[in-house]
């Protein structure tokens, strides 16, 4: 019965697959096309953060082309299987969404400038899908990594639902949560820079054209 409702079920921690102690594969040591460690070490002073807007492989590339981003790399985040494969994320059975994680220097780029990538491209209304892409492994989803970047988070969906709504578009389904607790899994090598790999690959990010606002205050109720 799990089987056939997984597409649009977030299972609980007890229907999840257990997964693994160890990843199943390995990762590439670096980026193919900032030639940056992708999993560290990372220069003292970058931070980090974690996005999740339907398929990655475009989303990544949105990302590396962004000036002040030192590396980026995709993986599954936000679900309950330890070490899961790609494979197992789009049975549904794990609770994973495909994410980027994004080593970028605040000196030259903010997080809330990455944030208005972020909503600007992809249809943050759409819950578990994104265009033809269904799918729990598919949700929008923002993981923090300080409360600084949870209050920020917060105060540009507030912000982007607002001008979404007098253009017309739904409610914002992007879940926002601490990163922590909710482990970051590196993909399988293939995955890492797709889209340079292969670049008339299939890349299924697309924004509402609608424009998110930078450096507002919180919404007011």
């Amino acid at each position: 019965m799990l089987f056939g409702r997984s597409k649009n079920h977030l299972p609980t921690p007890e229907e999840a697959l257990k997964g693994r102690p160890e990843p199943a594969y390995t990762v590439p040591e670096r980026h193919t096309v900032l030639g940056t460690p992708l999993q560290g070490p990372y220069p003292e002073g970058l931070e980090t953060a974690d996005f999740g807007m339907g398929c990655f492989w475009g989303a990544e590339r949105v990302f590396w082309q962004t000036e002040g981003v030192w590396t980026t790399l995709v993986g599954y985040q936000g679900g309950h299987t330890l070490n899961p494969s790609y494979e197992e994320v789009c049975s549904g059975l794990t609770g994973h969404t495909e994410a980027v994680r994004v080593i970028f220097d605040p000196s030259k780029i903010t997080y809330a400038e990455l944030l208005k990538r972020f909503w600007e491209n992809h249809d943050p209304t759409q819950g578990f899908r994104q265009g033809n892409d269904v799918g729990t492994q598919y949700r929008s989803a923002v993981y923090t990594h300080t409360p600084e970047q949870a209050a920020t988070a917060e105060a540009s969906r507030d912000a982007y639902q607002r001008v979404l709504k007098s253009s017309g578009h739904g409610d914002i389904t992007t879940e926002i949560l601490p990163s922590e607790g909710r482990p970051f899994y590196a993909a399988e090598a293939y995955h890492q820079q797709y889209l340079d790999k292969n670049p008339a690959g299939y890349c299924g990010i697309g924004g509402t054209g609608v424009s998110c606002p930078v450096g507002i205050a919180p919404a007011a109720d």
